[in-house]
């Protein structure tokens, strides 16, 4: 009897402690959950965040690289426009030049009557060719060289036994040239090389 009774009480504590467990069991649960939904969202924001942050660091990147090739093209426009910006002036100059070279093909240099003619021509054109060459002008007299179709201006072809074919045989206006940009193409006479045929017998 005295077993029995010593077993009932504890039957009631037990009965009586189960709830309790039970209920914080399900309130650590229930903020479980809540925490991990909490997670999730803050997961979802950082993610988020990253993406937007990405984007406009994407955006920056563009951004800083048009910024540097709009330098470097308005730098190569002024470099352009610094270089050639004589090419019209230099273009009215020309016809001088070749008036001083006819000048000089009409006069003999051997004839007294002439002599001082020529050499005053001749020394204004070396001073005057000196001047325009500072400033980047320079001449194109190919005579003798190959044929160059990117500053050359062939006016015909002949036969020739002294010059090779394609060479420039005879030149009969000076090409000029502004900081390596063709301004006048030189105009030429062009060698087809000798014309002998062989004959079998």
């Amino acid at each position: 009897m005295s077993n029995e009774s010593n077993n009932a009480p504890q039957d009631q504590v037990e009965e009586v402690v189960t709830p309790e467990v039970v209920a914080d069991e399900a309130s650590l649960m229930d903020e479980l959950t809540h925490a991990n939904f909490r997670i999730e969202e803050l997961e979802q924001q950082l993610a988020e965040t990253q993406a937007a942050l990405t984007e406009r660091k994407d955006v920056e990147m563009r951004a800083a690289a048009e910024t540097q090739n709009i330098r470097t093209r308005a730098a190569k426009d002024v470099e352009q426009a610094r270089k050639f910006a004589l090419e019209k002036f230099v273009n009215e100059l020309l016809p001088v030049i070749d008036n001083m070279e006819r000048a000089l093909q009409g006069t003999d240099p051997e004839n007294e009557s002439t002599k001082a003619i020529y050499e005053g021509v001749e020394l204004t054109m070396k001073g005057f060719l000196t001047s325009v060459e500072k400033f980047g002008v320079t001449q194109v007299n190919p005579q003798g060289d190959a044929f160059n179709p990117e500053h050359h201006q062939a006016i015909g072809m002949q036969p020739s036994a002294e010059f090779p074919a394609n060479t420039v045989m005879m030149v009969m206006q000076k090409g000029y040239l502004l900081n390596e940009r063709l301004l006048r193409p030189a105009m030429v006479m062009v060698s087809q090389g000798g014309n002998s045929v062989d004959v079998e017998a």
